[in-house]
């Protein structure tokens, strides 16, 4: 059973951690919808009810009610699992690719990423051409977990091995939440607002799921998010639209000097950019912490990143399902891996770094500058671990009260509202996802 005190002191911790004040927190509802030997709930919990303190946090700043945030347990959980629920004129999504999945090796298990096509291409090159599920899993028990990892890596792909926990726990790591000031700035004050995040604008530059679940969730609170993509960058078209509400999106092609242009555009006049490319690919095109200080002095930027800075793998393609793997969260013997219930790996740290993204906005109203936060899938895969184990229990079914449904473009889209609730104030998304590049890159 969830403790309610745990959430409480891990909100608390986090608040602490990043410097800014805590807020009265009220649990209500109850857990058991991620059924897991893992705390999954309290991982849900915490992470989204940190990011609405911050939120709330930051309303009272700028002249809003008091400080406060009510937190429905079963809402939280079930905001994990977005888009598992999410349906398209009622038709689930479909979130793997025909490579994708955990194989057997010569002395272990590994797994396979393989939805974007380079990807899947570089799987195949790797394991010797093998075109299909059967040849790939007959050129894995060929191999060590290590091996198959190793190769595919090499390729430009995606992969993990199991590993048992005590391997993973000896890497270097960092804290939880890194945000650290830049430099110092103007205090940054914005003024009285309806909803706690009216006027922020936010620059998304992520995809999958922890990035746009960060982004979603300031768009929730009232920000002006405008997603950045390209037409020439794979997506998962399901993912794109369940993480999409309250957003616009338009496209630049950051390989070209015209989108690099636009983008410097943008950033001079935003308030936050979150980021979610492989660490250093956003540098190398002239947009690392450092130049983003440069073109605005109060920028708060966060980085997303699968493994933690500082570690041998920061630089690693990663995915939640890979973490789990090299972790050890999915390891329970040889058998086989046994996954969480959901890719909470991903949400908790797309919350986190919503949290991050709030508590810069906090620091710089209050003493100004430029903040730079950065979180990470492994790093949340160590918090999850931190808070123990129980037996699992047969899951429960999800409230449907928290699900609801909008006809738009793409169809009636079915889809878990947004959690939490900031001084008296439920969060919502005022439009259902944009249709792919269909804004211009000007802000509102």
């Amino acid at each position: 059973m969830l403790s309610e005190t745990v959430v409480k002191q891990s909100v608390l911790s986090l608040h602490e951690a990043a410097g800014i004040p805590p807020v009265p927190l009220e649990i209500r509802g109850k857990s058991g919808l991620l059924s897991s030997a893992f705390r999954v709930d309290t991982l849900a919990a915490a992470s989204i009810g940190a990011a609405s303190g911050a939120a709330a946090v930051y309303w009272e700043l700028r002249g809003g009610p008091r400080a406060r945030v009510e937190l429905d347990l079963g809402h939280a959980e079930l905001a994990f699992l977005s888009e598992r629920l999410f349906k398209i004129a009622g038709n689930e999504l479909e979130l793997w690719a025909d490579l994708s999945g955990d194989y057997r090796t010569r002395d272990g298990w590994v797994r396979l990423h393989c939805n974007f096509p380079a990807h899947r291409a570089a799987a195949v090159r790797a394991l010797g051409g093998a075109p299909d599920r059967d040849a790939v899993t007959a050129a894995c028990l060929e191999r060590t977990s290590l091996e198959v990892e190793e190769s595919v890596l090499a390729e430009g792909g995606a992969a993990a091995a199991l590993r048992p926990r005590d391997e993973w726990a000896a890497f270097p790591h960092g804290p939880l939440v890194g945000l650290e000031r830049l430099s110092d700035g103007p205090v940054v004050r914005s003024g009285a607002a309806a909803r706690p995040l009216e006027g922020v604008r936010v620059l998304d530059l992520t995809r999958v799921i922890a990035g746009p679940v960060a982004t979603r969730m300031l768009a929730a609170y009232g920000a002006d998010v405008l997603r950045i993509g390209a037409a020439h960058v794979p997506e998962v078209p399901g993912l794109v639209l369940d993480m999409g509400f309250g957003k616009r999106s338009c496209h630049l092609d950051l390989r070209t000097e015209h989108g690099r242009a636009c983008l410097r555009e943008l950033v001079a006049t935003a308030d936050v950019l979150v980021q979610g490319y492989r660490p250093g690919a956003l540098a190398a095109l002239g947009f690392g912490p450092e130049r983003l200080r440069e073109l605005n002095p109060s920028l708060v930027s966060v980085d997303v990143s699968a493994y933690e800075p500082g570690s041998p793998w920061y630089e690693r393609r990663g995915f939640d399902s890979l973490v789990q793997l090299a972790t050890g969260l999915a390891y329970a013997g040889e058998d086989r891996p046994v996954p969480l219930p959901a890719q909470a790996l991903d949400h908790a740290t797309g919350y986190l770094a919503a949290f991050a993204a709030i508590a810069g906005l906090v620091h710089r109203a209050t003493t100004g500058g430029s903040w730079h936060a950065r979180s990470s899938l492994a790093g949340t895969a160590r918090w999850l671990d931190s808070l123990g184990r129980r037996e699992p229990a047969a899951a429960t079914p999800p409230p449907d009260d928290r699900i609801a449904a909008v006809d738009t473009p793409h169809g009636v889209l079915t889809f878990v509202l947004p959690p939490g609730r900031v001084s008296g104030q439920a969060p919502r998304w005022d439009s259902p996802p944009p249709l792919d590049g269909s804004s211009p890159p000007v802000w509102l």
